[in-house]
């Protein structure tokens, strides 16, 4: 047997041989190794909670070389060793129990035992748990002091088989690796560093059957099988919002906002541009470009709107007019209200119009009574950029004269929006992607956001967004400190994580922004706080400053 051997590999176990074989290597180590159980002669030893264990198994081919049982249920086998054991473990943590821990003795030392141990680690975070409650062997200490465990109470056990009650915090483990030149090795390799995880606002991470979709053959964007797949796809996305209607276009979500602005060139009337963030600014900006004439409710970026402010904003324009704003304003992880803001537009005669880019597909969206929305195949839908979404509730008019043909939205209506070229891969995949938009889906983001929230909050992260009005599909972080913003992201690449925070407008404040738009993982997310902690405690050990982040 060799230690080094490339055949290791790490599971849970799942079939009967390798039941059998963790009975028997339970029997060395805790009958024959540390005399804990009185031997017999079948030569194996059934846990007293095997129906309940999930074991994480080392395997050099079929040969099981290192194992560990976890249990979530409690009581605990330590609970009855140990009296009031909460009392001993940190507050607010989701704790499960590892047990019969054994590595078989040509692996103790090897970077084999370190790889389990970390893979032990990963498999809770998994499951949902942050801390590990185990107690173990007084011949083992230092390893697991070495390992970033924390001791606690009086030894449990009998002679001879005596252990040691513990827990380990996995941001503790953490920094275990991080001090350990071993470790580090082990834990930060080449490991998935081609994939890192991407929690972009845009390309997002993409689900398999996206992915599928579009590496499927091209076809002709004259086709009748593309034709129906575009009319599919727009049915798709109408029923999805709610709207009359949608053209769906080759280009950015940058073309659909200036599609936006042609149309409302052709009315005669004012209008109104409320903004609290970056891309409430590029609407404003469109709007100059198009020669529009309207006001401008220009908050500072992160600020809400007050719905009375917006009134006395929106009274000025006269009836027939127009306001447009931004749904989901990425910039600040704010989320304006849609509902309220439909209703004033409304009660006052004016068309509303709606920059959804980054919120259709990744939370509820109403778009009946909207004059005009926005979207992309590329953002909250989980697709592939390069499509651009117009939704209408009305007729557009194709103007040959007053429109080149690319920004006129009625000449992409009397085309049934394939007038020009078009990527049968692109729409395919966002056709795809519109069936995965699920209700599951978004309450899946909204619940993953809610608990990173809190959880970046209890780590001293500060979030430019206030939670009444936080979006669920993206989180903005206000850096300052022992590291800046750019750092931090850095950082976070090179151990496999992709934020936002090359943008001009986040380096101009030094923040960083994840995003949930590709309904990244729980366990996933539970991972990337875990490696912020081990990025920002020693950044701010090293200049003697907080570990609070704040703005």
């Amino acid at each position: 047997m060799n230690p080094t051997t490339p055949t290791l590999r790490i599971k849970v176990a799942t079939e009967e041989w390798e039941f059998e074989q963790i009975h028997r290597l339970n029997y060395r180590t805790f009958v024959e190794e540390i005399p804990q159980h009185a031997p017999n002669p079948e030569g194996r030893l059934v846990d007293r909670f095997h129906a309940e264990n999930k074991y994480l198994i080392a395997l050099n081919g079929r040969e099981l070389v290192g194992m560990v049982a976890l249990r979530a249920q409690r009581p605990f086998s330590l609970d009855s060793k140990v009296p009031n054991l909460d009392a001993h473990l940190p507050a607010g943590r989701k704790p499960i129990e590892a047990r019969l821990l054994a590595v078989v003795p040509e692996f103790r030392k090897t970077a084999v035992f370190v790889e389990f141990f970390e893979r032990v680690v990963r498999q809770c975070l998994d499951d949902g748990y942050d801390l590990a409650v185990l107690s173990g062997t007084t011949r083992q200490l230092k390893l697991y002091r070495h390992l970033g465990c924390t001791l606690f109470g009086p030894l449990v056990g009998s002679a001879g088989a005596q252990y040691q009650p513990m827990y380990l915090t996995f941001e503790d483990f953490g920094q275990a690796t991080e001090r350990s030149a071993v470790f580090r090795d082990v834990l930060t390799g080449d490991r998935d560093a081609t994939r890192p995880l991407n929690l972009l606002p845009g390309p997002v991470l993409t689900a398999p059957e996206v992915d599928a979709a579009f590496t499927a053959p091209a076809i002709s964007h004259r086709s009748p099988a593309f034709l129906d797949l575009l009319a599919g796809l727009r049915s798709g996305l109408c029923r999805l919002t709610g709207a009359r209607d949608v053209q769906v276009l080759a280009g950015s979500g940058s073309l659909g906002t200036a599609v936006v602005a042609a149309q409302l060139a052709l009315r005669t009337t004012t209008g109104l541009v409320l903004s609290n963030g970056e891309f409430g600014e590029r609407l404003a900006g469109e709007a100059r470009r198009a020669g529009l004439r309207f006001d401008w409710m220009r908050l500072p970026w992160g600020d809400t709107f007050d719905l009375e402010q917006v009134q006395a904003f929106v009274a000025r324009v006269p009836r027939g007019g127009w306001v447009w704003f931004v749904h989901h304003e990425t910039s600040t992880g704010i989320l304006n209200p849609l509902g309220e803001l439909k209703q004033l537009a409304a009660d006052h005669g004016l068309h509303l119009c709606v920059d959804c880019i980054s919120s259709i597909g990744a939370l509820p969206v109403d778009l009946r009574g909207v004059h005009l929305a926005t979207g992309t195949s590329g953002k909250g839908l989980g697709a592939y950029p390069g499509l651009a979404l117009v939704f209408h509730d009305y007729n557009p008019r194709p103007e040959p004269d007053r429109l080149p043909s690319y920004i006129d939205l009625g000449h992409w209506a009397a085309h049934a929006s394939a007038p020009h070229t078009h990527s049968s891969n692109l729409m395919a995949a966002l056709a795809t992607a519109v069936t995965l938009a699920t209700p599951e889906r978004i309450a899946r983001i909204a619940a993953n956001a809610r608990w990173l929230r809190e959880e970046l909050r209890a780590r001293g992260f500060t979030l430019v967004a206030p939670d009444h009005a936080a979006c669920p599909a993206g989180i903005t972080l206000a850096i300052e400190g022992p590291i800046t913003a750019a750092q931090l992201g850095e950082e976070l690449e090179q151990r496999g994580f992709a934020l936002n925070f090359r943008s001009s407008h986040m380096l101009a404040r030094n923040w960083i922004q994840l995003s949930l738009l590709g309904d990244p993982p729980r366990a996933a997310l539970a991972r990337l706080l875990h490696t912020l902690r081990l990025i920002v405690e020693p950044a701010a050990t090293r200049n003697g400053a907080s570990t609070r982040v704040t703005p």
